[in-house]
């Protein structure tokens, strides 16, 4: 049994002395774990980091086997994140936010187009926080717990929309939101209208909102801490 795929790395672990399990995102195999032998090793040692992309082959007795990977290098993008402490936590936060929450095994090539964006305008500080918020969107539709924010809920309309519900994940204009308000979310203007400033910080709690409460907490577990540093990193 074997394969051949590009992919994003987004964990690797030590296992023994010198190898590694190491956990890729793929086009066509979708999250997928393997064995790198030597993968602490002098050689693989810098290859073998999170958000780098490489050409793997996997090989295994059965399919339901761990089996082993065979990598090759292909892009650098953690080298874009290591010097920077927002950068780096957002590439922790996006592979550690696709770990904890694909299936395993199923494609998602969606996310995949998606993260190699982001990765690759990480060396731009004024497009990848935007462009970060924008992709935890595309996951939650990704994962059925997509936002609507076209029009509002209530009324219908696309004009003065200010607020999401919490509930639904639906947008709701400054009018028909007045009753309830306070137990509304707040919009960012900039994930409308390209012009508007960009404010991250809301915008990643918009998004962090629906992860926790609309996918992990159906998983038994909390929201990475990578996400939440991350989210700490917009606040300060």
């Amino acid at each position: 049994m074997d394969w051949q795929d590009d992919g994003i790395i987004l964990s690797v672990k030590k296992y023994g002395e010198t190898s590694a399990i190491v956990n890729l995102l793929t086009p066509m195999q979708g999250r997928h774990a393997g064995l790198v032998r030597g993968g602490f090793g002098k050689r693989l040692r810098g290859i073998l980091q999170p958000g780098n992309k490489v050409q793997a082959s996997w090989r295994a007795r059965l399919p339901e086997h761990l089996g082993n990977f065979t990598i090759e290098p292909m892009k650098a993008y953690a080298a874009n994140a290591l010097t920077d402490a927002r950068r780096l936590a957002a590439l922790s936060s996006a592979c550690s936010l696709i770990e904890a929450s694909l299936p395993e095994r199923e494609p998602h090539p969606a996310i995949l187009e998606g993260l190699e964006i982001l990765l690759g305008a990480l060396d731009d500080d004024d497009v990848w926080p935007v462009i970060y918020v924008k992709w935890e969107i595309g996951l939650l539709t990704e994962l059925g717990f997509g936002l609507d924010l076209t029009k509002c809920a209530a009324t219908g309309t696309t004009e003065d929309l200010a607020h999401v519900s919490p509930r639904t994940g639906r947008a709701v204009s400054s009018a028909a939101a007045k009753p309830y308000k306070e137990r509304l979310l707040p919009l960012p203007a900039f994930l409308l209208d390209s012009s508007a400033p960009a404010n991250i910080d809301e915008g990643l709690r918009l998004t962090g909102y629906f992860l926790e409460n609309h996918v992990f907490q159906y998983r038994d577990t909390e929201l990475p801490s990578s996400r939440r540093r991350l989210a700490e990193r917009f606040r300060e």
